[in-house]
């Protein structure tokens, strides 16, 4: 759904990465501070405005040597400094195998960097007065819970912002991909076990949209209204929306792309609107050239406040356990010379790279965003550029360190995946005994029918299906559907004749993978 990075503070997992908003979370969602090697302490100097010029003016050949490398099919980049947009272009087809080529104007989706954006809408709403980043979600949303009724009574907008509701990462992402709508998949993260209030980070899509729904509810609107009423609209954001449908009707948008054995190829674009405030806004360079001049500008647009200043800070302080996460921001991240940055990174599996950065005592600001699923291009195209406007120079290979760190956790995921067939497994049973109806409170009816040689698994709304094949004894596997995982995933799953249980491994991330056998 969304990615996330954290990379200097933390080993990420597969699915912390693939913040499927989804998306790949920059675990995920953000990237802070791959470049934690700081040079200095002190407060750096205002740009020096050759190098500045120097560093525009070698961005082109920047992003297309990086195309050439990876082919990725296109990217879109701009900068702000000093009040204004001074760079903003694009390179390569919007689609591979179409005509259309990208430029300034074209639209893609953001994934979860949809956070940083959306966190300013509430940031508005929070300098106007009519919430805070306080204010308790019970007040916001009644039917909104979590398992243990004291978070429950306790959780603000600003804990679900800052990821510190005690929900595990991405806790709830694959029952949109199920099938459940927003209000249900939202409704079952009650039956998440959580940790203490406050205690841990715990990157969720789901948890920062239902703060959103919330505070867009105390304005009797519904959040893309909001989004658009609050930012987009003020800030002449044009081809900015956090509605779907709007952006597959734009004609000059950027379609999605995976890379196989024959390159890179399209794939149907991602339906983010369940967890559209996490992961499901879109906008062009041109037009998050904006809102970056907006955010170094402490909130003011063309000479006028716009989002409070005070609310803006807060959500620039850190709030997240650790203190590397805001309110929507990665903070606590380095230039490669010691200067403090803010950042978020997002992706979909489904082909979306996206980042921006805020440097504020260089007054710059950076996006980039790309129509492929992420290998470390935007992220090395952004760095490279603050290298070279701060120093003159790049600091380091940041396309070696991107590139390596993603493809580690794009690999399949499973704890079978790598491992030979049984030579001599242990036999099953007749595969009639596992057939049957089994369901839990979160995962809801899962079935189970017998057919020719392998057993099928049925789940959610949206019907999914995989074929299960005998392993071991009461051990089947199956292959991950397309969007739960990586290519080449294999997942477990364990039946318990004896307890009338079925153990599926790739739905239990958040502890809820056990299925209880519905009565005969």
């Amino acid at each position: 759904m969304t990615i996330h990075f954290a990379l200097q503070r933390s080993a990420l997992t597969r699915r912390q990465m693939m913040a499927r908003t989804g998306a790949l979370g920059a675990a995920g969602a953000a990237l802070v501070g791959l470049s934690g090697q700081a040079r200095a302490a002190a407060p750096a100097p205002s740009l020096d405005p050759a190098r500045l010029q120097a560093a525009l003016a070698a961005l082109p050949d920047l992003v297309r040597r990086l195309q050439r490398t990876t082919s990725v099919p296109g990217i879109a980049m701009a900068v702000v400094h000093g009040g204004r947009t001074v760079f903003a272009d694009g390179f390569g087809v919007r689609r591979v195998g179409g005509p259309g080529r990208v430029d300034a104007d074209t639209v893609f989706q953001l994934a979860s960097v949809s956070k940083p954006l959306g966190a300013t809408v509430v940031a508005r709403e929070v300098g106007e007065g009519r919430v805070a980043w306080d204010t308790p979600m019970r007040e916001l949303l009644p039917w909104f819970a979590l398992s243990d009724a004291a978070s429950t009574a306790a959780l603000t907008v600003g804990d679900l912002y800052a990821h510190r509701s005690g929900l595990p990462d991405h806790a709830g992402d694959n029952l949109e991909l199920l099938g459940y709508d927003q209000r249900e998949a939202m409704t079952r993260l009650r039956y998440v076990p959580v940790k203490p209030l406050r205690s841990a980070y715990g990157y969720t899509n789901l948890g920062l949209t239902a703060a959103a729904i919330g505070v867009a509810g105390a304005s009797s609107t519904d959040w893309a209204t909001l989004s658009q009423r609050a930012i987009y609209g003020p800030l002449g954001m044009t081809r900015t929306t956090s509605r779907f449908a709007e952006f597959m009707r734009t004609p000059n948008r950027a379609q999605g792309h995976i890379k196989g054995p024959g390159g890179w190829r399209p794939v149907p674009m991602r339906n983010a609107d369940v967890q559209a405030a996490a992961g499901g806004a879109s906008s062009s360079a041109n037009d998050m050239a904006r809102w970056l001049t907006m955010l170094l500008a402490q909130g003011r647009w063309q000479d006028r406040p716009l989002v409070g200043s005070a609310a803006l800070q807060a959500a620039l302080s850190p709030q997240a356990p650790g203190g590397h996460y805001g309110f929507g921001f990665n903070i606590g991240g380095q230039t490669a010379g010691g200067v403090p940055f803010f950042d978020h990174s997002g992706a979909f599996e489904t082909g979306a790279g996206t980042v921006i950065r805020l440097v504020p005592q260089l007054d710059l600001g950076v996006v980039v965003l790309s129509n492929a699923l992420p290998i470390g291009v935007v992220e090395s195209l952004c760095s490279q550029f603050i290298d070279l406007a701060e120093m003159g120079e790049v600091s380091q290979d940041w396309w070696g360190r991107y590139s390596a760190a993603l493809r580690s956790m794009l690999g399949p995921s499973g704890q079978l995946v790598g491992l030979p067939m049984p030579t001599h497994p242990a036999p099953a049973q007749p595969l009639a005994r596992y057939a049957g109806r089994y369901a839990n409170d979160f995962l809801g009816p899962v079935q189970v029918r017998a057919g020719g040689r392998a057993l099928h698994l049925t789940l959610g709304p949206r019907r999914v299906t995989q074929e299960l094949h005998h392993w071991t004894d009461d051990d089947f596997v199956f292959a991950a559907p397309d969007g739960f995982a990586m290519e080449g995933s294999l997942s477990l799953a364990r039946f318990d004749l004896q307890a009338g249980t079925l153990w599926l491994e790739l739905y239990d991330p958040e502890g809820c993978g056990l299925v209880q056998r519905a009565q005969r």
